[in-house]
């Protein structure tokens, strides 16, 4: 039987006195700055043995969420790593309220509750991190919301003014300056201190990932990332001074680089992460890699979260066909940046 939404505070205790043991320790004081050499391995071991909570939302109760998150936090390879907490319509008695594959106000608030509920224990330290099933933004709109998606809301809900949203895969890792605005707006929204602002994100967040310097290039807008001027002016009057003046700050980007060529080169191993223009230039290189593999993340926040990479998909909604690849790859990838903090901290 699955946890949903239960007090944390005696499994905690639980979980401590556990690791303890494991490690043949009475106390452990993690608050010792500069501990001797045994106390460090106990406590890195205390660390390892500790279990996260993950919040895990199960999205729009009409497309295939509850079910790829029953199926991922039931999972062995979820298991191994967290203990994941279902948010949301997830039993069968509930789910049926709403119908399979249809937009509708009712299944667009239940989806918001359950992320907000989450996000609320993740700020109070009832869960380690969130991870989310995905929610319709039609659905979102008829039930009067305001955001166009989980990274929006997030950031209000959070307080956070600079998050970036980032698709995190084995191959291939992209930041979004963009996200979910129309490609007739991205030119005026692509600002130098926009830019500036997700390198920088990009820059403090990826050594959580492994990337102690991380090598980020800038991908352009424009064909041919302009064409020195020919086919469009943006990449030398805003991209370029917004690499010069990260670079100046000991940031290691370049670019910009045309967009055609930069995930190859990335692909290559030649960077760790690129910074895509606009949406679709930064999820179809990811999606044509690791599609059902790679993970979602929100950069900036006080709280670790990540999602899927995919969306509701209505038309197999209620089938039972479902893949939780991509769900089973985002809970072990919080569950990994949890322990990554704990021993940073």
């Amino acid at each position: 039987m699955l946890p949903v939404n239960s007090s944390a505070a005696a499994q905690t205790k639980v979980l401590a006195v556990e690791a303890r043991a494991a490690v043949g320790l009475t106390v452990v004081v993690v608050e010792t700055a500069l501990a001797t050499d045994a106390m460090a391995t106990a406590i890195e071991a205390y660390r390892q043995a500790f279990v996260p909570r993950i919040g895990l939302t199960v999205g729009d109760p009409a497309g295939i969420g509850p079910e790829v998150a029953i199926k991922a936090a039931s999972d062995s390879a979820v298991s191994r790593v967290c203990t994941p907490i279902l948010y949301g319509p997830s039993s069968e008695s509930e789910c049926a309220k709403f119908q399979a594959g249809l937009v509708s106000a009712m299944a667009g608030q239940a989806s918001y509750e359950a992320v907000r509920s989450a996000v609320v224990d993740a700020m109070d330290g009832r869960l380690d991190a969130i991870t989310t099933a995905p929610i319709n933004k039609a659905a979102w709109a008829l039930a009067g919301l305001p955001w166009r998606g989980h990274t929006e809301m997030l950031a209000e809900l959070t307080g956070s003014k600079n998050v970036a949203m980032m698709f995190h895969s084995d191959r291939l890792r992209v930041v979004l300056a963009t996200v979910h605005v129309p490609l007739s707006e991205v030119t005026r929204r692509l600002t130098r201190v926009r830019l500036e602002r997700v390198i920088r994100i990009a820059h403090e967040s990826l050594p959580k990932f492994g990337y102690s310097n991380p090598r980020l290039a800038l991908a352009g807008l424009n064909p041919h990332a302009g064409e020195g001027g020919l086919i469009g002016i943006e990449e030398e009057r805003v991209f370029a001074p917004a690499v010069a003046n990260c670079r100046a700050e000991g940031i290691n980007v370049t670019g910009p680089f045309p967009g055609d060529t930069v995930f190859v080169r990335a692909l290559r191993g030649e960077f760790d992460a690129v910074i895509a223009s606009y949406h679709d230039q930064g999820l179809i290189p990811v999606k044509l890699t690791a599609f059902g593999e790679a993970v979602n993340v929100t950069l900036g926040l006080p709280i670790i979260r990540t999602s899927v990479d995919h969306g509701t998909a209505y038309d197999i909604a209620g089938k039972g066909v479902a893949d939780p690849s991509s769900t089973i790859a985002a809970l072990r990838l919080a569950a990994s940046l949890v322990k990554s903090e704990a021993r940073v901290s």
